[in-house]
């Protein structure tokens, strides 16, 4: 469906034009691949288009029902093709607009640290987590969307919020303060700098990489600050390589994009505690790499 080469005057196409980039956001969040949030989207309009509006008293929250049904049946399908997924599975980057990195609500729900920790949830707590804790809707619309009631919703809310909590980062950093963190890293990775590295890392930090099967990478995650720093340090050695980075913002956060001999390699998004490097996610999936280039429009509203 290409939504918007049709008619403007069409109130459907209007309407589902309107909550668009709210409409991706609540798919994104559920999923973690904006392939498969374009997916869940397209079955949205297909639905929309046969419903009929002088029956909808809120546009806004049917749009945002039918979406989080499609992407309820994608995250059921997706658990299955993670595991048989080569190596750890890191969510798609996005490129996002500054607008995104100066909500922080919004670019905290979107960073690929809590990104992963959604990852831990069962499919329904995850859908009943975001669209409660980050778009606030009411339980009685969660409860019609996710096909439970409003009192078990309440439950489920509870329950998911308990287990985020306890794995979400510690405290909120500042953009500027990641930056800073940033910049350390990218000069201690650029300039092999065994000590740099230590410096910046925190002992307790963990190296995911996702290729994918495509493009090599660690196949567990690598914990401590001494194996990470030597791993990377190690590895650049060996292969010799000309490494460029180049700093970015992704999902909302301060990043680094990573080229090899001028050709794209990857992705390292970072999760920042206490001024140090807590996680690295190095995306080097090149079907994952597809969103990196031009600005993905995301909202909470």
């Amino acid at each position: 469906m290409n939504e918007r080469s049709a008619a403007t005057t069409d109130p459907a196409t209007e309407a589902f034009l309107r909550h668009r980039n709210l409409l991706f956001t609540v798919a994104y969040e559920m999923l973690g691949s904006a392939a498969d949030a374009e997916d869940a989207l397209q079955e949205t309009w297909l639905r929309w288009t046969k419903v009929d509006l002088d029956q909808v008293q809120d546009q806004r929250a049917y749009l945002v029902r039918i979406t989080t049904r499609r992407a309820l049946d994608r995250l059921r399908t997706m658990k299955r093709r993670k595991e048989d997924y080569v190596g750890p599975w890191l969510p798609e980057p996005l490129l996002t607009a500054p607008d995104v990195a100066e909500d922080a609500e919004l670019a905290e729900s979107v960073s690929m640290a809590l990104m992963l920790v959604l990852e831990t949830l069962a499919p329904t707590e995850r859908a009943v987590f975001v669209l409660r804790e980050v778009f606030g809707v009411g339980y009685d619309e969660i409860a019609a969307a996710v096909g439970k009631t409003p009192a078990t919703v309440r439950q489920i809310a509870h329950r998911a919020r308990r287990h985020v909590d306890a794995r979400r980062p510690r405290e909120a950093v500042s953009p500027g303060q990641v930056r800073a963190v940033v910049e350390s890293f990218r000069r201690a990775l650029e300039t092999r700098d065994l000590q740099g590295l230590l410096d910046v890392l925190a002992p307790e930090v963990v190296l995911m990489s996702d290729g994918g099967g495509v493009k090599q990478a660690a196949t567990h995650p690598v914990v401590g600050a001494g194996k990470v720093a030597h791993l990377i340090v190690g590895g650049l050695g060996r292969a010799r390589i000309a490494l460029t980075s180049e700093p970015t913002t992704v999902n909302g956060n301060p990043a680094l994009l990573l080229r090899v001999d001028g050709e794209l390699d990857g992705v390292i998004a970072v999760r920042v505690e206490d001024a140090r490097i807590t996680g690295l996610y190095y995306v080097r999936n090149p079907r994952k790499l597809t969103r990196i280039t031009s600005e993905t429009p995301l909202t909470l509203r």
